[in-house]
């Protein structure tokens, strides 16, 4: 099951050198399949999309994203982009890029979209309770959405202990994707 790293400045910083130190920690306790810097307040975004990019691929993580901007995706050589759930228009360009595109889901009505528009993977969520993001679906809505569709699902949404990743696992997600897990 892949494991899939979200940033928050909340927990990493948009200082530079802060930043980076926080992210090399947290890479070399864990092991992380997918990583995507998550930004949505800083000045400085691209700055420390760079340092990101360059750090994941120092410790060969195998799909770097950054979140929502595909073309700084492309820019930036990053692996892909993870677009929310409003940016479906935005698809179709990303993929003309090459790019690696997970898609931000809450409906089963949006995973049935996100098929038809050939994204590689889509986050499910919230799977468990988490601050400000609705009621959580719980493990078997999950299990429901990746039984009934072909495409690769990764659980997100209140992910913070191994219980839950079990859960998450024994329903076939593809992965699970968190912020507050890996800090």
């Amino acid at each position: 099951m892949n494991k899939y790293l979200i940033t928050d400045p909340k927990y990493y910083t948009n200082d530079k050198i802060k930043f980076k130190e926080i992210l090399i920690n947290i890479l070399d306790k864990q092991k992380v399949d997918i990583a995507c810097f998550r930004d949505k307040e800083s000045s400085n975004f691209e700055e420390l999309a760079k340092i990101f990019i360059e750090i994941c691929k120092k410790k060969n993580i195998e799909k770097i994203l950054i979140n929502s901007d595909f073309l700084l995706a492309k820019k930036l050589n990053a692996s892909g982009v993870h677009l929310n759930s409003s940016q479906f228009h935005k698809i179709k360009e990303a993929k003309e890029l090459g790019l690696y595109v997970i898609i931000s889901c809450h409906t089963f009505e949006d995973i049935q979209k996100a098929i038809e528009y050939l994204v590689d993977a889509v986050t499910f969520s919230p799977i468990f309770e988490t601050p400000n993001k609705g009621k959580p679906k719980g493990i078997e809505v999950l299990e429901e959405a990746i039984n009934s569709n072909n495409i690769n699902i990764i659980a997100l949404g209140g992910i913070i202990n191994e219980e839950q990743i079990n859960q998450i696992s024994k329903a076939k997600a593809y992965g699970f994707a968190s912020i507050r897990y890996f800090v």
